[in-house]
């Protein structure tokens, strides 16, 4: 099943209006599919990834990071050298982390 189309594992509590739902999670898997490698699933509730160490990249993904924690602000994306990016979710959002991480691949 292609992962835009269920967007199964958003949180009920998701403040984005379901009709712009499968326009973000296009924007992640796009930005996924060209820039992130190596993606490091480093506990239930944290995900590492490397994604392309370009300014356009970085400033690509910290501007939706940005735009998806003010929908959802029990993501926390902490941006690192060389394009590191960490995703961290409390525990009761682990299936949400689950869903992005399938973005990667």
């Amino acid at each position: 099943m292609d992962i835009i189309a269920d967007a199964s594992f958003l949180p009920d509590s998701c403040t984005l209006p379901s009709a712009d739902r499968p326009l973000r999670l296009a924007e992640f898997a796009d930005l996924f599919a060209r820039s992130a490698r190596q993606p490091d699933r480093m506990s239930p509730t944290r995900l590492r990834l490397t994604l392309d160490d370009d300014p356009a990249v970085l400033a690509t993904a910290r501007d939706l990071a940005a735009r998806e924690s003010a929908c959802c602000a029990f993501f926390t994306f902490t941006f690192g050298d060389r394009g590191a990016l960490t995703v961290e979710v409390p525990p009761a959002q682990a299936a949400v982390l689950d869903g992005l991480e399938r973005l990667t691949r």
